[in-house]
């Protein structure tokens, strides 16, 4: 049960839209703890899956800040924006848009899954002020990231591969059967808590009501990718990360080993933690031991902060 924290919410103009975004203020603010930015991942996917991270406002002494990445959740639906307007640069400006609106100069980030992917193109781009990254459950490349799903999805049980790969085929992704097969994948390598968190339920819920971000990016599930982002990598970028950076992954993640170990071999002094028995939303299966581990990073670079003033 997540502890009652003070919170309020605004609104923050972007372009001629608006995003939403949540703070999250601890009881005994610390002045020498940066503000944490928690970006949700899809795209398209909102926050309320990630919403246990604020607890770190009071575990950390922080304020954590959530908000809704532009075409999602809270923030302004545009579901007929065309394809080429939904782009990672359009994610990036839009941080930073929030950043600078609520006077943040000095700041944590960490990103789960798309959010991770956005983390790191926030940080190829060495802004003043972001005093470290944590990427979790997020692949460096989606070629990468397909690769492994494949994998994974040849350990299924034969019939429901069978099934993905049938409607797949006939372009019949929102039959019944296929619809199972998915959940199949998900209960194994998406989260493994049963039954499924509602916070996570919420998310997809406000997903499949509104689904233009997701299905343009992505594509209609996790690892069937046709959308925008198929080709997207960052690899070749990542030695421009000069934050300090933690990589987070669940056991039995979508997000494969090979799918991430570019950001802990290209990103200067970067360090990875593995959660066991843990998928994709390692924060939801082991909350208490995610925290603590991203607290102590926190930590660690409050002080590198404070010891470069």
């Amino acid at each position: 049960m997540l502890t009652v924290m003070p919170t309020t919410s605004h609104r923050v103009p972007f372009r001629e839209h608006e995003t939403w975004v949540q703070i999250t203020t601890p009881k005994s603010p610390n002045p020498g703890a940066p503000p944490l930015f928690v970006l949700h991942g899809g795209p398209g996917m909102a926050h309320n899956y990630v919403r246990n991270i604020a607890e770190l406002a009071d575990e950390t002494d922080r304020t954590v800040i959530h908000y809704d990445q532009l075409g999602c959740g809270n923030s302004t639906h545009l579901p007929d924006a065309p394809a080429g307007f939904w782009t990672p640069e359009l994610f990036v400006e839009e941080f930073h848009a929030v950043r600078a609106a609520l006077g943040i100069d000095e700041y944590h980030l960490l990103g789960q899954s798309w959010g991770g992917m956005l983390g790191a193109e926030i940080a190829v781009r060495r802004p003043s002020g972001l005093t470290s990254l944590v990427i979790c459950n997020s692949p460096a490349s989606m070629e990468l990231w397909m690769a492994g799903c494949a994998e994974l999805r040849s350990q299924l049980p034969p019939e429901v591969s069978a099934a993905l790969t049938r409607h797949e085929e006939a372009g019949t992704v929102t039959d019944p059967e296929y619809v199972a097969a998915t959940n199949e994948f998900y209960a194994r390598h998406l989260c493994r808590v049963v039954p499924m968190p509602q916070d996570l339920i919420d998310t997809i819920t406000q997903m499949e009501a509104e689904p233009t971000v997701y299905h343009t990016m992505n594509g209609p599930n996790e690892f069937h990718v046709v959308g925008t982002l198929k080709g997207w990598t960052v690899i070749d970028r990542l030695p421009e990360i000069t934050a300090p950076t933690l990589v987070i992954a669940g056991e039995f993640d979508e997000a494969t080993p090979a799918s991430w170990q570019p950001y802990v071999d290209h990103i200067a002094g970067a360090v990875s933690q593995v959660f066991p028995d843990t998928s994709h939303c390692t924060h939801l299966e082991q909350p208490t031991e995610f925290r603590a581990v991203v607290a102590a990073f926190l930590a660690t670079h409050d002080l590198a902060a404070d010891a470069r003033v």
